[in-house]
């Protein structure tokens, strides 16, 4: 039995709807063990913009970098689209990952058996698929400066710049060889090193931290090339390692492999998971804030519920826990319930609240 702190930013959209959900599958793993958690709930993203006028403010970073663990919604506002508007939402979430030190992304991506006939591809191609994305998260062309827009006598000009140190490529490296060595031995680095000289790089610091790991079985992959890859053959995947432009795209199209956005969960940590170890993170699904779906009680709350059992695992080393969240999703599964996002004929479709509330009851 113990007590935790977890700051709970909601954040837009059906980012409340969701995270109130994964907040239901604590309390019900709090209740089933013993354990106390302290929900600490505050602003990010658009919301916080509105109250503030910053997408996150210093006092809510500070309670972050304090907690045991973050849960996050999502963030997102159409209002915030505006090019021209100085403060945008998504600044929130880049403030939070540099500032709590962040740096790798973890993204499981697993084919669960009863899903495998409803996605847009071959059940065959899929159906086992297992693979983990390691993204680095607080580098490249989020962060590299210069990064402007400006007028010149031809027109307006805007600039960003991909930039990476051997420090931070070789920290992420590590991430990707530790993973590979408690799966199946094979990882991927995936860069544009025909091209790209902050990929040249990557190329040469990930040969050289490969030294260390002579048991892991390396393949070097051209973005362009695993984005085929991965609809082409994703069982041949186990791990990826990528910086951060080419992780946020290809996760996006591996969610796919899943069915749906809705299911994929994340964790973004300041440090390699290990098991039994604590280490401060930040959880959160994978897609967007879904402005259109919000407040209907439709979107899927999974990936949040998921985020909330890596959370468990990886910040606060309680393993067991995490599994029995996880067993209580594919038990609801298992048993035909369905969100619009994942529906099939002969189905049970529920909203929002009441996947949460199944979820919560089989824990």
């Amino acid at each position: 039995m113990a007590q935790f702190k977890i700051v709970v930013l909601p954040g837009d959209g059906i980012g409340p709807e969701v995270t109130n959900e994964a907040v239901k599958a604590l309390k019900a793993i709090g209740k089933k063990f013993g354990h106390t958690f302290d929900m600490d709930y505050q602003l990010i993203g658009g919301v916080s913009i509105d109250k503030t006028g910053e997408a996150l403010t210093k006092d809510v970073l500070k309670r972050c970098k304090k907690a045991d663990a973050v849960l996050l919604g999502a963030v997102g506002d159409p209002k915030y689209d505006d090019p021209s508007v100085k403060v945008h939402p998504e600044d929130g979430l880049l403030a939070l990952r540099k500032g709590m030190g962040l740096y790798a992304n973890l993204r499981p991506v697993k084919v669960l058996p009863m899903l495998a006939d409803q996605t847009n591809l071959k059940p065959d191609v899929i159906r086992g698929v297992d693979l983990m994305v390691v993204r680095e998260l607080t580098g490249g062309l989020y962060f590299g400066k210069p990064k402007r827009r400006y007028t010149t006598s031809r027109g307006r000009r805007g600039v960003d710049t991909m930039a990476y140190s051997e420090q931070e490529i070789a920290r992420i490296a590590k991430v990707g060889f530790e993973l590979a060595r408690t799966r199946r031995k094979k990882l991927m680095s995936v860069d544009k090193a025909n091209v790209l000289e902050t990929s040249r790089l990557w190329r040469a610091v990930v040969l050289e931290v490969a030294k260390d790991y002579p048991d892991i079985e390396l393949e070097h992959q051209l973005v362009d090339s695993c984005a085929m890859r991965l609809i082409q053959n994703p069982k041949s995947i186990d791990v990826i390692v990528t910086e951060n432009t080419f992780g946020d795209i290809l996760t996006d199209e591996a969610s796919m492999l899943a069915g749906s956005m809705g299911m994929l969960p994340s964790a973004s940590l300041a440090g390699t998971p290990k098991e039994g170890t604590r280490i401060p993170g930040m959880y959160e699904p994978i897609h967007g804030s879904a402005p259109r779906r919000a407040n209907q009680n439709l979107a899927n709350p999974i990936a949040t519920i998921l985020s909330a059992a890596m959370l468990l695992r990886h910040s606060l080393a309680l393993s067991k826990e995490a599994k029995a969240i996880e067993d209580a999703v594919m038990a609801v599964l298992n048993a035909g319930y369905r969100t619009y996002d994942i529906m099939s004929e002969g189905m049970k479709k529920v909203g929002t609240k009441e996947m949460g509330d199944l979820i919560a009851a089989k824990v």
